[in-house]
């Protein structure tokens, strides 16, 4: 009778787990994933009101929404009221979530495809404004050859939103510059560039072989708006502190075209690649001035999410870039170090 009572016991523990393992799994069987989609916009633009502009949705359509995906979930995802909007700790982990499940969803398209003898798919590259370097270019170049079916689109921004393109698994793969390192994604130093300080043929110190510190202190400046403490461009921040260059910014840009741009027209002393401004240079577009202090170098960062699913054409990119990398010493990879 012992035996028989301890093997109901048994089996009541089972029915118990298995109960509780399949209401576990009910949400996501259950749950309207539109939900989810209206509650990724309310979140990135910190607004009910917003958030129905965006979907083409009426206000009342957007807070009955989020406050049927808290009801299922059985936690307050904002904290909303007349004048004020915030995300709960809740809300901000459901968002992270989100993003990473619609850029998923996103790439489906580009993931579903007939076999080929060939490779076939396409490519999405983001990346900082004028990556330059034979990495790249060879890559690109060696890879149509041999892969003529696939396809290729790149985008320049600000470092920033390369980083979030990545997180949101909008990118095949992100080429800019970090601060730090960044949890969740794959990072690996792609080449070091050297930046020195520039100025435009009609500037008054353009051609002055010896300028000093002294003649640069009180200039006023173009720079790139993440030239701060703290942020992907610290070393260049430090170095301007070294000069002393004036508290009047008369331009700034994301973009580097647009920086080489400000500078050429004279508004003022800005920090430019040494490598990339080479010819500007030899024609007498910009003079680089303390040509004898030491360049600063700024790491430029390769970065890829490990979770995306990756077509074939994405697959081979990948890894002839990453071999090249491997192959090339880092000084190889270095650029505008010298005097």
């Amino acid at each position: 009778m012992n035996d028989n009572m301890n093997q109901n016991n048994d089996i009541e523990t089972q029915i118990a787990v298995n109960s509780t393992s399949i209401d576990f799994t009910r949400i996501a069987w259950e749950l309207d994933w539109n939900l989810l989609r209206t509650f990724m916009v309310i979140a990135q633009v910190q607004s009910i009101t917003k958030a129905g502009q965006l979907l083409k949705l009426k206000q009342p359509t957007i807070s009955n929404a989020l406050r049927r995906l808290e009801t299922r979930l059985g936690c307050q995802l904002a904290e909303r009221g007349p004048r004020n909007f915030k995300m709960t700790h809740n809300g901000e982990a459901l968002y992270l979530e989100c993003r990473e499940l619609f850029g998923t969803i996103e790439r489906l398209p580009n993931i579903i495809q007939e076999p080929h003898e060939n490779v076939r798919g396409h490519i999405n590259i983001t990346m900082a404004s004028h990556v330059m370097t034979p990495l790249l270019d060879d890559t690109l170049r060696e890879f149509h050859e041999v892969n003529p079916k696939a396809t290729f689109s790149i985008s320049v921004k600000g470092s920033q939103e390369v980083v979030n393109d990545i997180q949101e698994k909008h990118a095949t793969l992100g080429i800019c510059l970090l601060r730090e390192e960044l949890e969740g994604l794959n990072q690996q130093l792609f080449y070091r560039e050297h930046f020195g300080f520039f100025c435009g043929s009609i500037h008054p110190l353009f051609g002055k072989k010896d300028a000093t510190l002294d003649d640069l202190r009180g200039q006023h400046r173009v720079t790139f708006y993440t030239d701060n403490l703290g942020d992907v461009l610290h070393p260049l921040a430090v170095l301007r502190g070294k000069v002393q260059l004036s508290d009047t910014v008369t331009g700034v840009s994301n973009n580097l075209e647009e920086v080489r741009r400000m500078i050429m027209a004279g508004l003022g002393i800005g920090p430019l690649p040494i490598h990339v401004v080479e010819r500007d240079i030899i024609n007498g577009r910009l003079w680089r001035l303390l040509p004898d202090e030491p360049p600063t170098a700024i790491d430029v960062f390769m970065i890829q999410h490990p979770k995306a699913i990756l077509n074939s054409a994405e697959k081979e990119f990948l890894k002839m870039l990453n071999r090249k990398i491997s192959e090339t010493p880092l000084e190889d990879r270095t650029y505008g170090g010298a005097n």
